[in-house]
C-alpha cells in the first residue's frame, strides 16, 4: 500500500510567511539623511499667504496661510548623501496696502542650508515682500541667502 503525503496547511502558510520576511529586505526605500522644521507666519498686512518649499528641487512641503490658519509649522525631510541642500522658496502673499487695495505679491529666492538635521527655520520676509528666506535664529549660518529671485519658481495655474 502506497501513502501519499500532503504538506498541511499550516505547513504552506508558514512557508509562505518565511518567504516574505526573506524578500522584504529586498525592497529598496530611499535613505533620509535628515529632517528639519520651517514655521511660516501671516504679517499683520497679509490676507493670505501660499508658500511652497523646494529642496533639491523637489517639492518638499506647501504652506496655507489666513485668518484661520496665520501660521503653520512643517516637518521637512532631506534625500541621503549629502550635508549641504539647496532650497527655494516660492509663495504667493495677498496683502491690503494702507489705500485699502488688495494686492498679491509673488515672492521667491533660493539658498543653501548646511547641515540642516534638528534645525528649526523661519520663513522670513523683507523688503515690502519681495525677498523670500529661510533663517534660523540660534543658527545663522545654517541658512545662506542667495538675493534675488529664483528661476524655479512658476506661478501655480488653478
Amino acid at each position: 500500500m502506497t501513502r501519499f503525503f500532503s504538506i498541511p496547511l499550516i505547513s504552506r502558510t508558514a512557508l509562505a510567511v518565511c518567504a516574505s520576511f526573506v524578500t522584504a529586505p529586498l525592497v529598496v526605500t530611499p535613505a533620509l539623511a535628515g529632517d528639519f522644521t520651517v514655521t511660516d507666519g501671516k504679517a499683520s498686512a497679509e490676507i493670505s499667504e501660499v508658500s511652497r518649499i523646494y529642496i533639491d528641487g523637489t517639492l518638499a512641503a506647501t504652506i496655507r496661510l489666513n485668518d484661520k490658519t496665520p501660521e503653520k509649522t512643517t516637518h521637512v525631510t532631506t534625500p541621503a548623501g549629502r550635508l549641504e541642500h539647496t532650497y527655494t522658496l516660492c509663495g504667493e502673499i495677498t496683502i491690503r496696502t494702507p489705500e485699502g487695495r488688495v494686492e498679491t505679491h509673488e515672492v521667491n529666492s533660493d539658498g543653501t542650508l548646511h547641515n540642516p538635521d534638528h534645525h528649526h527655520f523661519y520663513a522670513l520676509g523683507s523688503d515690502n515682500f519681495t525677498e523670500f528666506f529661510l533663517q534660523d535664529p540660534d543658527d545663522p549660518d545654517a541658512a545662506e541667502h542667495h538675493p534675488g529671485q529664483s528661476s524655479v519658481c512658476a506661478t501655480p495655474v488653478s
